[in-house]
């Protein structure tokens, strides 16, 4: 079996350290449907940048309706498992107790492996299903199905209710959109709660759809330090200790070029320029 070489710029999740930036699968495999049309380019996207030393992957139910999850599957059948870390996400209309323990067995079978990290996808508007639905997790990590628990774009309050519920694990993450363009966990102080409280903020969306990469202010901030527009942009989110980034992974050249956001920061100045950049 291959080995995922060991990167040096690791962030914690629980116990756990993941490379600063992730491999995000959303639209890998079909957006709200399945898509085979490129599933082996997809595979060896994926391979590639564990050959990188990228170790963690990001994959959710509803993507594709569950191929992503599958693709994944395909993806590190030749590595290590323990080398890897993978998340998933229960969708919304699957919370509950059963349900909840239900679709993680069906995520758990098309990955074909055991979940490290598994996430409240949205909000529901039902608290008490949210409740049900950590409760159920509690047991699935009983069971070894799951590692550990996190939820996704949960704001400051709901976060800290979902917090108090817990019986006997605790939320280890919560993934929210975040960018330079779109900083609001910074200005909700949602950011310096997880600080404080060592939840690893995993953002998405963190290029915003590659508007960032094409950033001309960026790219020159960049040029300082050899780097694109889009690394400037990845760094500035993994600047902060608590932080990993999720770009999508489309292609093997956006998987090295996500690579090289690792490994160096921004000077404290160019974080500040680079916010001034959108």
């Amino acid at each position: 079996m291959k080995r995922v070489p060991v990167f040096n710029d690791l962030k914690r999740i629980g116990s756990d350290r993941v490379t600063a930036i992730g491999i995000g699968t959303w639209g890998i495999g079909g957006y709200e449907s399945p898509d085979y049309s490129r599933d082996k380019e997809s595979i060896e996207a994926l391979k590639h940048g564990l050959e990188l030393g990228i170790n963690l992957i990001d994959t959710a139910e509803f993507y594709g309706a569950g191929h992503s999850e599958e693709l994944v599957r395909e993806a590190i059948r030749e590595f290590e498992r323990d080398d890897i870390f993978i998340i998933s996400k229960v969708w919304p209309t699957h919370f509950g107790y059963e349900s909840a323990k239900k679709a993680a067995r069906a995520s758990a079978k098309r990955l074909g492996t055991y979940i490290d990290l598994y996430l409240l996808h949205w909000p529901s508007d039902s608290f008490e299903k949210i409740r049900e639905t950590l409760h159920a997790l509690e047991e699935l990590v009983d069971e070894g199905l799951i590692r550990y628990i996190g939820v996704s774009n949960f704001d400051l309050e709901l976060l800290k209710r979902s917090q108090e519920v817990m019986k006997k694990y605790e939320i280890v993450a919560n993934e929210v959109k975040y960018s330079l363009r779109d900083r609001w966990p910074e200005t909700s102080g949602l950011l310096d709660y997880m600080k404080h409280e060592k939840i690893a903020l995993i953002a998405y969306t963190p290029l915003e759809k590659g508007s960032l990469a094409r950033n001309e202010c960026l790219a020159k901030i960049g040029e300082r330090y050899g780097k694109t527009a889009a690394q400037v942009a990845l760094n500035y989110l993994v600047w902060e200790d608590n932080v990993i980034a999720i770009p999508k992974a489309g292609s093997k050249a956006h998987l090295e070029e996500n690579f090289g956001a690792m490994g160096w920061r921004l000077s404290k100045e160019d974080r500040e320029k680079a916010r001034r950049c959108v």
